[in-house]
C-alpha cells in the first residue's frame, strides 16, 4: 500500500479533493437509503474484495488495480465524510450566529 500511496499520490489527492467537494455540495437529507438486503450484499461484496486484496488472490496487474481501486474508493469516501462534516459545521455556526443577532 505504501508503494501505491507514494506512486499514485496525485490520484489519491484528486480523489480526496473530489470527495471533499462532493461532500460539501451534496444535500444531506434523511432518506431510507439502501434496503437491508441490498446493504448486506454491498457489504459482502466489499468484504470479499478486501479479502481478495489482503490474501493476494489476484496476482499481477489485476491485483494492483484492485488494491488501487479500493484505496481510491476509501480516500474518496473519507473526503465525502469530511466535506459533509465541514459543511454541517459551517451551517451550524451560521445558524447560531443568526439566532444570536436576531436576524
Amino acid at each position: 500500500m505504501s508503494t501505491l500511496a507514494s506512486f499514485h499520490w496525485g490520484w489519491l489527492l484528486g480523489a480526496a479533493v473530489i470527495g471533499l467537494i462532493m461532500g460539501w455540495v451534496s444535500i444531506a437529507r434523511r432518506s431510507e437509503g439502501l434496503s437491508l438486503p441490498a446493504m448486506r450484499w454491498t457489504l459482502a461484496v466489499i468484504a470479499a474484495l478486501i479479502a481478495i486484496a489482503i490474501t493476494r488472490l489476484l496476482p499481477g496487474r489485476l491485483g494492483y488495480w484492485l488494491e488501487l481501486g479500493l484505496l481510491l474508493g476509501l480516500v474518496y469516501l473519507v473526503g465525502c465524510v469530511v466535506g459533509a462534516w465541514l459543511r454541517e459545521r459551517v451551517v451550524a455556526r451560521a445558524a447560531a450566529k443568526a439566532s444570536v443577532t436576531g436576524s
